[in-house]
């Protein structure tokens, strides 16, 4: 079955100011250190469809961060795409933890854990670590899947040693584990070569909607991790998904519960699902914008949109030098997505 596309012409941009006007930057505290920080912060503001969330990371420049301003605006003033499923398959998040850590990091998931992403390949860290990490989640989920996620932390003699040492969990894949297509292309060959059964997953490497055309053309992964807010919003995931013909999963960008809407819109619009979605990491909020988080239970989680609630939207609620560098960021972003639309 093919992937749905709207093909429609992009609707213009809405003012700048219209976006300004009903902007709330808030800063939540999450349960544990995640890609080296303990709070996440985000822009969020209505529009006619609704609320967008406007949160790249710290380290993210205009042009990349004008794609998940494109989400949030996508999220703001556009329906989403009508969704074919009502549910969505979810697998919990270890980050990387110490081994005694994990089974109170799964025990955030409510019920069953079904499949669980097990982060890996950090910097400071050893191999011996992760294997410490994902025997403790074996222990806690004897009867989940286990998925691995390096982000790109590994050489490639470290990855295909790791990608030998994991055989023993039965990995349903590897996402990420060396940096670029050319990267992935290698490992993968050589890894087939070796007899080594783990399929690769492609993550940071499909972040440009002219790469993933190239990662299937390379061979260069067996299947594909899909963020809708750094493609530019669900529509636009869904060309990348359709373009790559690879199997797709979709995974969250650290959003809160309203930007985590965006991601289940993606996994509601597409046809198969031939793995569990990462879209559980509210569970590694200590706060978020609602009073009911959505967490998975039983490994699932239902296509629903939050909106923040005003109390904890001021609760939450950043002023000052922080806001102003925000609104800034928001700025600078629009405008480079304005620029890109108008050479398009």
């Amino acid at each position: 079955m093919s992937t749905p596309v709207d093909d429609a012409p992009e609707p213009a941009l809405p003012a700048l100011p219209e976006i300004l006007e009903t902007a709330r930057v808030v800063n939540l505290p999450l349960s544990l250190r995640f890609r080296g920080v303990t709070h996440r912060e985000a822009v969020l503001f209505r529009g006619p469809a609704g609320w967008g969330e406007f949160c790249p990371f710290l380290e993210y420049g205009p042009q990349e961060s004008s794609r998940w301003l494109a989400c949030a605006i996508e999220m703001a003033w556009r329906e989403p795409p009508a969704p074919v499923r009502t549910t969505v398959p979810i697998n919990a998040t270890v980050p990387a933890v110490p081994p005694e850590q994990v089974a109170p990091v799964l025990a955030r998931s409510h019920g069953r854990v079904r499949e669980v992403k097990v982060k890996v390949a950090e910097r400071g860290q050893s191999l011996a670590e992760d294997l410490a990490r994902l025997r403790a989640v074996r222990e806690a989920a004897p009867q989940a899947v286990i998925k691995t996620d390096a982000n790109a932390g590994w050489t490639h003699e470290q990855a295909l040693a790791a990608l030998e040492a994991f055989e023993e969990f039965s990995p349903a894949y590897a996402e990420q584990p060396v940096a670029g297509i050319d990267g992935l292309a290698r490992l993968r060959q050589e890894a087939r070569r070796r007899g080594l059964s783990t399929p690769i997953a492609a993550d940071e490497s499909v972040r440009k909607e002219t790469d993933p055309l190239e990662v299937a053309r390379r061979g260069a992964a067996d299947l594909i991790v899909v963020k809708a807010a750094p493609l530019g919003g669900v529509r636009a995931a869904l060309r990348v998904i359709r373009q790559a013909g690879l199997p797709a999963v979709v995974s969250s960008a650290l959003e809160s519960s309203v930007g985590m809407a965006a991601g289940l819109a993606l996994v509601a619009a597409l046809p198969q699902l031939p793995h569990a979605c990462g879209l559980g990491t509210a569970s590694l909020y200590a706060e978020d914008l609602v009073e009911n988080p959505l967490i998975p239970r039983d490994g699932e989680l239902p296509v629903t949109r939050p909106a923040p609630e005003q109390h904890l939207l001021a609760r939450h609620e950043v002023t000052g030098q922080r806001r102003e560098w925000w609104l800034e960021r928001t700025r600078a972003a629009y405008e480079a997505l304005r620029a890109r639309r108008e050479a398009d």
